[in-house]
């Protein structure tokens, strides 16, 4: 079923309307992630990639802290796991899914830079982040004082902890990538997609320092990029279809 982990109060100083939770998947290795604005009377709340295998974990979990869920949004078209948007929203009448416009795949609300994404008096700013998919998004908490510090990026797979998404499918491209990681705010903490040795949590500027491929020049990292060898997803050619429709398939024999 997964496990969650939450966020130390020194990780959110300042954040006090915030409640946050990090949950994982086993099986695509996937971090999934509730955010809610608690000092709003409804307790509105997102969550970040979530995946059909746990639709049902995270469900009870948003039941139990008492709050109500209104999106359901993703970072890009996985190539590796089922959205559960689609299941959610079956089972939870109002929610509304998200993903970019870029991505070429259906949503009922679809998000283009620049734009926020509010839940309650909490918001998440919306930056481009392609060169993993072509409509991978990266959403950033707000700036501001009644914002949560610091500031934390939900980057999807185009960073991970020491690591980055690969770029040899769905219309990737080493360049882009490289380029629109670097137009990440430093401060940030970063919230990847996923992670396969246990790391849960960095900053984009520890990132800048020690992940192997980006402290490369550009040239050096396309070398890196272009010379993974990696197998395709065993899962792509589930994923990918599903996917596109953001999860909003038939999903009636899940829901019963």
């Amino acid at each position: 079923m997964g496990s969650y982990t939450t966020a130390s109060e020194s990780q959110l100083s300042g954040s006090k309307k915030l409640l946050f939770r990090q949950l994982f998947e086993k099986d695509s290795s996937t971090y999934t992630y509730l955010l809610a604005d608690a000092s709003h009377p409804d307790k509105p709340a997102l969550l970040v990639d979530p995946v059909d295998k746990t639709a049902e974990r995270d469900l009870s979990l948003v039941k139990e802290l008492g709050l109500k869920l209104i999106y359901a949004i993703n970072t890009h078209v996985h190539a590796d796991h089922v959205t559960s948007t689609g299941l959610i929203k079956s089972k939870v009448p109002g929610v509304k899914s998200i993903i970019s416009k870029a991505s070429n795949a259906q949503a009922d609300l679809l998000i283009e830079p620049g734009d926020k994404v509010y839940f309650g008096d909490l918001f998440l700013e919306v930056h481009a982040t392609p060169g993993h998919t072509l409509g991978c998004v990266t959403y950033v908490t707000g700036d501001g004082p009644d914002q949560p510090q610091p500031r934390m990026a939900f980057t999807g797979d185009a960073l991970l902890i020491r690591g980055c998404g690969r770029t040899d499918f769905q219309g990737g491209s080493s360049e882009t990538l490289y380029k629109s990681i670097f137009t990440l705010p430093k401060d940030t903490l970063v919230y990847p997609a996923h992670d396969y040795k246990g790391f849960t949590v960095s900053t984009v500027g520890e990132e800048m320092k020690y992940n192997p491929r980006l402290t490369k020049d550009e040239a050096g990292f396309k070398g890196i990029m272009e010379n993974l060898n990696l197998p395709y997803p065993k899962m792509m050619d589930v994923a990918v279809p599903a996917n596109v429709l953001c999860g909003l398939q038939d999903v009636e024999s899940k829901a019963n």
